[in-house]
């Protein structure tokens, strides 16, 4: 029986399970065992504590012994290789993202000055450039209490990862899904890192069966953008990527966080990495640094 490191929210729990079941079917039993983090019990947003802390305590959690295999939102991970952990993509979610705002409203319908919640730099450069006018308040917390401050109506309307409303079983609450082309994702949003000890034999070979092609390929093109900006996964970049069975093809963008200016780049190639790279450097050269700083 192999032990799943998790954060105990609702959402980790879940895709934790998927990771669980998954297993299972391919007869690897599993159990998930919940490993709290010092990002569950602060109060700060994300964005000024940082992602790592989630991400940090699950493989130390892993490496220590006291799991065999960690799941995390493979978004939030640093891009630099972890050479202690192997490392497996499942079956990607929608990597959309959505707008859950009251009364059934879109983007478009919310009323001028609006209050939408969201603290990603690279949501809110979007949301400045699409509707310069709307009051854009950080936001904090799980799923559940982001949607709360919908319903109790402290805003008008939240942006969530699709990927989680979907994976918590709250995708019925999207007022609005938008296509990657008109609000880019971040890099591997909606996909998953399944990780286990590089030495841990019995766990690879289970690991290795859930392992899916196309979101291995895309998520892979997407990091590589992430990686050659050297940007971290709050800065404002975005990627989206889709492969066909053959190759991928990739737009990516870098925006100002006032919405002034958008840079974004189209490519197809064969190696996703070489391909994430180019798209990288051709951002670059138009000037991404300057949109970063």
């Amino acid at each position: 029986m192999f032990s799943i490191g998790t954060r105990g929210s609702h959402l980790a729990t879940t895709q934790s399970g998927h990771v669980r079941d998954a297993l299972a079917a391919h007869g690897h039993p599993a159990e998930l065992q919940i490993v709290t983090t010092p990002g569950d019990l602060s109060q700060a947003p994300v964005e000024r504590i940082g992602v790592g802390v989630f991400t940090s305590a699950l493989r130390e959690a892993l490496f220590n012994g006291e799991v065999d295999i960690a799941v995390h939102s493979f978004k939030d991970l640093p891009t630099a290789d972890e050479p202690r952990a192997h490392m497996v993509i499942p079956v990607r979610e929608d990597s959309r993202e959505a707008l859950i705002a009251r009364d059934g409203l879109t983007l478009a319908e919310l009323p001028e000055g609006a209050r939408v919640g969201t603290s990603a730099p690279r949501r809110v450069s979007q949301l400045k450039a699409m509707r310069p006018d709307l009051d854009i308040r950080p936001l904090r917390g799980n799923i559940e209490r982001r949607m709360s401050y919908v319903e109790n109506g402290e805003l008008d309307a939240i942006i969530l990862a699709y990927a989680g409303l979907v994976r918590g079983g709250y995708g019925d609450r999207a007022t609005e899904v938008f296509a990657t082309d008109v609000f880019m994702p971040a890099p591997a949003q909606g996909a998953l890192s399944v990780e286990c000890r590089a030495d841990d034999a019995a766990a690879r070979e289970a690991v290795d069966k859930i392992v899916d092609v196309a979101a291995t390929a895309e998520s892979a093109a997407e990091r590589a953008v992430l990686a050659t900006l050297e940007a971290g996964c709050t800065a404002p970049v975005a990627a989206s990527a889709t492969f066909d069975g053959q190759g991928v093809s990739l737009r990516a963008g870098v925006f100002a966080l006032d919405g002034s200016r958008q840079l974004v780049e189209e490519a197809q190639g064969a190696d996703p990495v070489e391909l994430g790279r180019k798209v990288a450097q051709a951002l670059l050269q138009r000037g991404a640094a300057d949109l970063m700083d």
